[in-house]
């Protein structure tokens, strides 16, 4: 699920993400930054955002990790990227962006 903000809104993407209960992930083989809210203990099933900019916007990418991948080389996963437990933390997220 993609949610869109505008810059205006948020200066700095990565510290409204982290005040969401987000914690940044740094994969090596992708040079990627992104960021992971787990939904309890483990480290699955999990919240996992990518934040992009797009012109006057920043775009989080949100999905649900339910499991890390299998095989080695192979970056798919369970990710669910719509539904009623997406759509829910999209809400939450959004709602986060009133006391930011």
């Amino acid at each position: 699920m993609k949610i869109r903000i505008p810059k205006s809104k948020i200066t700095d993407p990565e510290r409204f993400i982290r005040r969401a209960g987000y914690g940044r992930v740094f994969d090596r083989r992708m040079n990627q930054v992104s960021y992971a809210k787990r939904l309890h203990g483990d480290l699955y099933p999990r919240f996992h955002v990518y934040v992009n900019e797009q012109g006057e916007d920043w775009v989080l990418n949100l999905h649900l990790d339910q499991r890390a991948t299998r095989y080695e080389g192979v970056t798919a996963h369970s990710g669910e990227y719509d539904g009623a437990v997406v759509e829910k933390e999209a809400e939450r997220i959004m709602e986060s962006l009133k006391s930011f």
